[in-house]
């Protein structure tokens, strides 16, 4: 069993104040034979000195990231911007361990294998899930980090996000492990025992896209070429959408793909970046020739429907004193509009008492059911994915 403590405090600026805020909040008497923090704050947090305090204050170690906005069920229930957030995880009978991975700079799995050679790969028994704290690189897409850590570790299920920060070029966004900060090291945390967590996720519905499905022809990676033959920017206009008077596409960022693998595996959602001059589109993972795709649409009803759903499927999933760890999209917070504690109070009033840590991410990470009751690790965008613990 993991029983969850939690904490949160605004006191960016005053280190002594935030630290004992945090502890004030945990109550460290009640710590088990293992424990682990993890924490979402504002980047401040990171320059301010507050999270090398509070690494060297707590007597277990911490790893999380950089986001945007949060909340947890703990530190008087506050949620929003400026704040940090530590949930700890501790356990008489499951183990945590926390790492982090030398710099990385392109898709060069080497650094993720010579972090686990020093981690699990010590290990004669398997880890139950890996809890992922990825870099926001633009080289580095969410598919090569889920692909990879599957090769390297045996297909142990990999949850987490890729970090994200308060500026619109994400400059600030930072993983975080003990007391330092990182824009190019992905810090992960290996649970060991015999737990069974379970993962959930919600993107656009069916009922959010167009009827028609395109089949993709032609693609290299991420980057979307075409679609049933003709360019994706042909292929959007056949839709409906129109184009300014310079001819790009408009609102494409309200458009993401819904995309079938055609593998048995569940779909994902995948967004559109920016559309080429040639008419292809630079989408935020992997698109592979001979999946099938339709167009989706998502704003704040669209959110709070699918959020609405997946939680309650999520609760209902709880076991007496289980948690849920939850990874939203930073889209599907900007597509809240002004009312951007809009998903968060949704979450809230479902959950009630139930333990959660909630942050907004870059990409998500999160199992999707395979062929045969097998998981199989896969990202994802505009979507909200929780793990059940």
């Amino acid at each position: 069993m993991i029983r969850t403590l939690s904490a949160c405090t605004a006191e960016i600026d005053d280190v002594e104040a935030a630290v004992a805020e945090i502890n004030g909040q945990l109550g460290t008497d009640k710590l088990l034979a293992h424990s682990i923090g993890m924490v979402s704050c504002f980047a401040d947090f990171i320059s301010s000195g507050v999270i090398a305090a509070l690494a060297k204050a707590l007597p277990f170690p911490i790893a999380g990231t950089t986001t945007i906005a949060g909340a947890s069920s703990g530190g008087t229930k506050r949620q929003g911007e400026l704040l940090l957030f530590l949930t700890v995880f501790t356990s008489d009978d499951t183990e945590f361990v926390a790492a982090v991975t030398d710099s990385i700079t392109g898709e060069d799995d080497r650094p993720l294998r010579a972090a686990w050679e020093k981690t699990g790969g010590q290990r004669s028994d398997k880890p139950a899930m890996m809890l992922s704290f990825a870099p926001l690189i633009l080289a580095v897409s969410g598919d090569f980090y889920t692909e990879a850590w599957t090769a390297i570790t045996g297909n142990v299920p990999n949850f987490g996000t890729l970090s994200v920060d308060h500026n619109p070029d994400y400059h600030e966004a930072q993983t975080i492990f003990n007391g330092e900060a990182f824009k190019d090291r992905y810090v992960f945390v290996l649970f060991y025992g015999k737990i069974k967590p379970k993962f959930f996720m919600g993107g656009i519905s069916e009922k959010e896209a167009v009827k028609e499905k395109g089949l993709v022809t032609a693609s290299q990676g991420n980057l979307l070429q075409e679609v049933n033959g003709i360019s994706v920017a042909d292929y959007l206009v056949s839709l409906g959408l129109t184009k300014d008077d310079a001819g790009n596409i408009t609102g494409i960022n309200s458009y993401p793909f819904i995309l079938d693998y055609n593998d048995g595996t569940s779909p994902v959602v995948r967004v559109m970046f920016a559309v080429t001059p040639d008419g292809s589109a630079v989408c935020g993972g992997k698109i592979p020739k001979g999946a099938t795709l339709t167009v989706g649409y998502i704003d704040a009803k669209a959110v709070l429907e699918n959020t609405t759903a997946i939680i309650g499927r999520a609760k209902a999933a709880l076991e007496e004193n289980g948690s849920m760890l939850i990874f939203s999209c930073v889209g599907r917070f900007f597509a809240l509009g002004y009312n951007t504690s809009e998903e968060i109070d949704k979450i809230r009033s479902i959950l009630g008492d139930t333990p959660f840590h909630l942050c907004y991410s870059g990409t998500e990470l999160c199992p999707v059911d395979g062929e045969n009751g097998s998981l199989v690790n896969r990202s994802h965008n505009d979507t909200i994915v929780i793990c059940v613990l």
